[in-house]
C-alpha cells in the first residue's frame, strides 16, 4: 500500500480512537481531581507501554532522543491530559472538543518549525480556514461564559500540537509504538509518585462511569489511540495526515451527544461538515519533504 495512503489509514483510526478522549475525561472528572486523572492514566499507560517495549526486547533511544522524548512527554502525556482535564470543569465537552479543531493548524505550524515540512501555499489557506471555522463557532458561543475554561483548551492545543509533530519526527528514527511507549515511560518517575500524591482520600461512591473513563483515557486515549496516529503522521507526512484532525469534533460531538446527552447543536454539526471540505482540500494541497531515513516498522 502506498505510504501516504497508508499514513492516513492510520491517522484516521487514531482520530477515532482520540474522538472519545474528551467525552471520557468530562465523565472521570466528575469523579476524580483532574491532576490524578492526568498522572493516573499516565501511569497506567506507562506501565503497559514498558511491559511493550520489554516484550519486545526493544533497545534504548540515544542521546540524542532524550530533548525530544522530555518534548512528547510535556506536550501529550502530561500537558494535553492535564489542561483539558481542568478545562472540563468549566465547559462542557461538547463546547471543548470544538476547539481540537485548532490542533491541525498547531499540528502543521509545529511540522515546519521542529519536522522540517513545507506543505504548497494553498495547504495553509485550508488549513487556516478550517480553524477559522472551529475558532469562529467557539466565538459565537460566547466566551466570556468560561474564559478559563477556554483559555485552558487553547493551551493544551499547542502544546498537543507541539508533542504530535515532535512524536512525528522521532517515529522516523524509532517508530511509532515505541515513541509513545518510551515517552511514557520516561514520565513514570513523575506520573508515578504524583498519582500517589494526589490519590483520592476515599474510592468509596466512584461509580462505575467513572472507572470506564479512566480505563478510556489510560489505555486508549493514551496508548492505543497514538500507536496508530505516530505512525500516520510518520508515513504521510505531519502537516497533511495533522488534518484529519479536523475531523476529530465531528466524532467527538457524535459521542457527547450519544453517551452524555449533551446538546449538539445545528451550528456545532454545520461547522463539522464545513471542515470536512478543508481536510479535503488541505490533503490536495500539502506536500511532504523526505527527512531523514526510515523508521523502523514504518514501510
Amino acid at each position: 500500500m502506498e505510504r501516504s495512503t497508508s499514513g492516513w489509514m492510520n491517522g484516521l483510526i487514531g482520530v477515532i480512537v482520540f474522538s472519545g478522549s474528551l467525552p471520557a475525561t468530562r465523565v472521570a472528572v466528575q469523579a476524580f481531581d483532574p491532576v490524578f486523572l492526568t498522572v493516573a492514566r499516565a501511569s497506567i499507560a506507562g506501565f503497559l507501554g514498558l511491559g511493550l517495549l520489554l516484550a519486545f526486547k526493544e533497545p534504548r533511544p540515544g542521546r540524542r532522543d532524550a530533548l525530544s522524548l522530555v518534548i512528547v512527554a510535556f506536550g501529550v502525556v502530561v500537558g494535553f491530559p492535564l489542561l483539558t482535564a481542568l478545562a472540563l470543569r468549566h465547559v462542557t465537552s461538547a463546547h471543548s472538543i470544538v476547539f481540537v479543531g485548532l490542533l491541525p493548524l498547531a499540528t502543521a505550524v509545529f511540522g515546519v518549525v521542529r519536522g522540517g515540512e513545507r506543505p504548497a501555499p494553498a495547504f495553509w489557506i485550508f488549513s487556516a480556514l478550517g480553524s477559522a471555522l472551529v475558532a469562529g463557532f467557539a466565538v459565537s458561543q460566547g466566551l466570556t461564559a468560561s474564559p478559563v475554561g477556554d483559555a485552558l483548551m487553547f493551551a493544551a492545543i499547542v502544546v498537543c500540537g507541539l508533542g504530535y509533530a515532535e512524536g512525528a519526527k522521532l517515529s522516523r528514527a524509532l517508530g511509532g509504538w515505541q515513541t509513545i511507549c518510551w515517552a511514557l515511560v520516561v514520565s513514570l518517575p513523575l506520573t508515578i509518585s504524583m498519582t500517589f500524591a494526589y490519590w483520592p482520600p476515599t474510592l468509596a461512591g466512584i461509580g462505575a462511569p467513572a472507572w470506564i473513563g479512566l480505563a478510556y483515557v489510560s489505555i486508549f486515549s493514551m496508548l492505543v489511540g497514538f500507536i496508530f496516529w505516530y505512525r500516520g503522521l510518520a508515513q504521510g507526512g505531519i502537516a497533511s495526515v495533522g488534518q484529519l484532525q479536523l475531523l476529530q469534533p465531528f466524532f467527538g460531538l457524535a459521542l457527547a451527544a450519544t453517551l452524555l446527552r449533551e446538546p449538539v447543536t445545528p451550528a456545532m454539526l454545520s461547522v463539522a461538515v464545513a471542515v470536512i471540505g478543508c481536510v479535503v482540500g488541505a490533503r490536495r494541497f500539502a506536500r511532504r519533504d523526505a527527512i531523514g531515513a526510515r523508521a523502523p516498522g514504518v514501510p
